[in-house]
């Protein structure tokens, strides 16, 4: 990919100040583009686009429509209109089965995973089309395919993350706007410390090629859909499993 395949774009990342989000921002701001990193930790936020360069930390709420409203305000102000979206901000929840899941647990995965994907989704796409051309990259999960015991609420949240890259993609196909998903299998990231080592392992004997994602991975796929290059795609569920889905 060019060195300045991003040059004169703004991209936000939901969740960009660590993990698969900082990863897809550093990949765009590689190709000379602006990044505004969405996130609640805002000293790792700033510490983060400190690094990047050409880079914001913006604080916000994913789950609240106000607070992303304003986030988008605020980027719109110091750097530009986004012309991208990396939807990246989520969690996992706690390991128990359907049974044992707490109801509040339940609500705060499906608010931040899949509301808040809507919601960021939802503001950024008017602009997008106004001005003709958008590419929005939602982070799914292989969970949302196949369905993880002891993670209902993951395995639901990230379910509804593909159908609506799929509904919004159909309603933007002829818009210039681009909307796809990633899902990938387990990638090794500070989400890591939610879950239990037997749901750790779980996952991994899934994967035959018997390791991990890398969130150097998922950026690389990322930012090829959030390109220009990428030009026909749009409404799918691109896997990024290790062999573990294959259809």
């Amino acid at each position: 990919m060019a060195s300045d395949m991003f040059k004169g774009r703004t991209a936000v990342v939901t969740g960009g100040a660590r993990g698969i989000g900082l990863a897809c921002a550093a990949k765009i701001a590689a190709g000379g583009g602006r990044v505004a990193l969405w996130d609640r930790d805002m000293d790792r936020a700033k510490q983060s686009a400190a690094s990047l360069g050409d880079a914001i930390a913006v604080e916000v709420d994913v789950t609240s429509e106000q607070s992303i409203n304003v986030a988008l305000a605020k980027t719109e102000k110091d750097l530009a209109a986004p012309d991208i979206l990396v939807a990246s901000a989520g969690i996992t929840g706690p390991n128990a089965t359907v049974i044992q899941y707490p109801v509040d647990a339940w609500k705060q995965v499906l608010d931040i995973n899949l509301t808040g994907v809507f919601l960021s989704n939802r503001a950024v796409a008017p602009g997008m089309v106004k001005r003709g051309w958008g590419r929005i990259v939602n982070i799914a999960s292989v969970a949302g395919k196949e369905g993880n015991p002891n993670a209902s609420a993951y395995s639901a949240s990230k379910a509804g993350v593909i159908g609506l890259t799929k509904s919004l993609g159909k309603e933007l196909a002829t818009s210039g706007v681009l909307v796809n998903c990633v899902a990938p299998a387990v990638v090794k990231t500070e989400l890591f410390s939610q879950m239990t080592e037997q749901h750790i392992q779980y996952m991994l004997s899934k994967i035959p090629m018997n390791r991990f994602g890398e969130v150097d991975e998922v950026a690389e796929m990322v930012a090829w859909l959030a390109s220009p290059l990428c030009t026909f795609a749009t409404g799918a569920a691109f896997d990024l499993s290790g062999g573990r889905a294959t259809y």
